[in-house]
């Protein structure tokens, strides 16, 4: 684990994540750590910044993949991208309450540069630097010139505090416009949550922690989960090149 911790924490974007578990009658928190073709989790009696902060000790990333959430704020020492999924369900529900002006406006400036994200393996530098001008502009005219009812004026103080924090991913090739990585990575805790309803005791949790961390980059980096977990048991970092 520790082994995977300073992998993780030596390269330059980190993707974190929560979902809730059980430890006997208690909510403890299953955390996700990742990037790339590494993935640390740990299971904690917290959803606070504590954890966050136990986890980087001294490191900082230079960019930030997360949903809203105030414990994942704050960690960036250059860029916090924030996830368009997650923003895109926040419009839709003031397009659900009746939004008519900026909520659809914004849905589909967001879906314009989701699909952007995904075409940038073909795309140039260059062309997504104008991607990411054209972008900004067209965000700078929808909020400024937004007159919106009483019930969306929540939605336009979001995107205005936001602002710097939607499009990110457009020139950092690194950078995923979503963290839907994460909730995938989360999806196995989730339904093991469902099935076994957690855990009895602590060091149960922390030890499944471990466990899912050998799997999951093990995983990634094409290693049979045996195989992933027999070299962890021998002391035997995960290659990062299967064979």
């Amino acid at each position: 684990m520790n082994h995977l911790r300073a992998c993780l924490l030596s390269g330059t974007v980190l993707e974190p994540d929560e979902t809730g578990a059980r430890v006997g009658k208690r909510t403890w928190w299953t955390w996700v750590f990742h990037h790339g073709d590494t993935a640390c989790f740990v299971v904690e009696p917290s959803r606070g910044k504590t954890v966050v902060e136990s986890f980087l000790g001294e490191a900082r990333p230079k960019n930030w993949v997360s949903d809203r959430y105030g414990g994942q704020g704050g960690w960036a020492t250059e860029e916090h991208q924030y996830c368009l999924a997650h923003l895109l369900r926040e419009i839709e529900y003031e397009i659900q309450a009746g939004g008519t002006e900026l909520a659809p406006k914004l849905k589909a400036l967001l879906k314009r540069a989701i699909r952007i994200g995904r075409r940038r393996s073909k795309l140039g530098d260059p062309l997504l630097h104008r991607f990411k001008e054209r972008f900004l502009e067209r965000r700078d005219n929808i909020l400024n010139q937004a007159s919106p009812d009483d019930h969306a004026q929540k939605l336009l103080k979001t995107f205005k505090k936001i602002r710097n924090n939607l499009f990110v991913f457009m020139t950092n090739r690194a950078i995923p416009p979503t963290n839907n990585g994460s909730e995938q990575a989360l999806r196995p805790a989730v339904i093991f949550r469902k099935v076994t309803n957690c855990f009895r005791s602590d060091w149960g949790a922390k030890l499944y922690g471990n466990v899912r961390s050998v799997i999951e980059t093990g995983r990634r980096r094409g290693i049979a989960t045996l195989d992933a977990i027999r070299l962890t048991l021998s002391g035997t970092p995960l290659p990062v090149w299967a064979a």
